[in-house]
């Protein structure tokens, strides 16, 4: 007898990755289809950071590590974050986890009681939805528009708290959006939130090393909030290491034990080669991350300047990441041989099929009428792309 709990069952199948899916069985097929619709850059993982895990591995880190991580890469990530951000986090305040979105988990799962309140900003990253169903606390969305950079207001957010709000999670830079907050903007929010001191701030902070104006902001530097903010952060988009599977939070100390005691129970420490990776990483002077964001920036300029001449489509040039959100709200109810553009997954499934390139639709961010692209691909493919996607749009009438 087949039998699934009701909290798997609630689980939704993360849409990034179906359609990666998708578009691999098509590349199977012998179809050239260019894949936008992974996070990941396509960059290789620096050699000083190879040479520090081949080490590690003839050192014989091959033994379980501590549950919350090595005592020398905490320190690292502690240091990091002094030098970097501006926090002080302990060594004891980190908790090293298989990756952000472990860490994520982590935290909801801690934190979070049945039926109580948690502060979504739409479009947001897919698994956070999912992450709030699973501690089987009440999503409450915040939904903002290209006309608002995707950002909300301290209005919008101060009609959106409740005494039953427990955690609001914050992400800049943005995943899916690409917007980035400024301080003053962030400032106008903080000034709400110390209206209600029982709300945990989640900021996910994963794409810290790729912004395009202005240096980096943390939300716990605001220190009014610091002690009820968790920065949660790791390697895989700044030093792509998507495939090492290292993320860390810093945060209040009784979070970090509970995270701790959690992690214990599930996985306890990670992958001890991961581990040593991640710390060359965090203190290599070698500059890869400096060459990826400029590659991520001039991607950034190319794909937007050809998005915006493409007819009907709108677009807000992002701040940071490696992604673009285009509105296609002009392209809802048109159609293509008799197939009628009904929402963006029609409209996201019709390019695949019509022009062979893999996006994610907008309604797997909490945003309808929109449709993510990833530019963490080479210039000729975001040339070629866009071309595709420009003449599959102009068929529909």
């Amino acid at each position: 007898m087949e039998h699934i709990s009701r909290r798997v069952q609630a689980l939704s199948v993360s849409q990034t990755l179906a359609m990666a899916q998708k578009s691999r069985e098509l590349k199977a097929q012998g179809i050239d289809v260019i894949n936008l619709s992974l996070g990941e850059p396509d960059f290789n993982t620096p050699d000083d950071i190879k040479e520090a895990a081949k080490k590690a591995i003839d050192d014989n880190y091959s033994f379980y590590p501590p549950v919350p991580g090595y005592n020398d890469l905490r320190e690292a990530i502690s240091r990091k974050f002094k030098e970097e951000n501006g926090l002080d986090y302990t060594p004891d305040q980190i908790i090293v986890s298989a990756g952000g979105k472990h860490s994520l988990i982590n935290v909801m799962l801690s934190v979070v009681d049945p039926g109580e309140e948690v502060i979504l900003l739409a479009p947001y990253w897919v698994s956070y939805l999912d992450h709030i169903t699973f501690a089987e606390g009440k999503p409450v969305i915040i939904q903002t528009s290209i006309d608002s950079d995707f950002k909300v207001t301290p209005a919008q957010l101060e009609a959106a708290l409740t005494p039953r709000t427990r955690v609001l999670i914050f992400n800049s830079p943005s995943n899916p959006t690409g917007m980035v907050y400024t301080r003053e903007e962030m400032g106008a929010l903080v000034k709400v939130l110390e209206k209600y001191p029982q709300v945990i701030i989640i900021s996910d902070e994963i794409y810290e090393h790729i912004t395009f104006s202005g240096k980096h902001v943390s939300m716990a530097s605001f220190s009014s909030i610091c002690d009820r903010v968790v920065t949660v952060n790791g390697v895989s988009k700044g030093y792509a290491m998507t495939g090492w599977r290292i993320g860390y939070i810093g945060g209040p100390l009784w979070l970090a034990k509970a995270c701790n005691k959690l992690q214990g129970q599930f996985t306890s420490g990670v992958s001890s080669i991961s581990q040593r990776a991640a710390l060359a990483a965090i203190t290599s002077k070698s500059g890869s991350k400096e060459r990826m964001r400029e590659a991520f920036l001039r991607r950034r300029d190319l794909i937007c300047r050809l998005l915006g001449e493409i007819p009907g489509l709108k677009v807000r040039v992002p701040q940071g990441a490696f992604y673009v959100m285009p509105d296609i709200s002009n392209f809802i109810g048109n159609s293509f041989n008799g197939r009628v553009m009904k929402n963006a997954n029609d409209l996201t499934f019709y390019l695949l099929e019509e022009a062979s390139v893999a996006m994610v639709s907008g309604t797997a961010f909490g945003a309808d009428n929109c449709i993510r692209i990833s530019y963490a691909t080479s210039d000729d493919r975001i040339i070629e792309a866009v071309r595709r996607i420009k003449e599959a749009l102009a068929k529909l009438g």
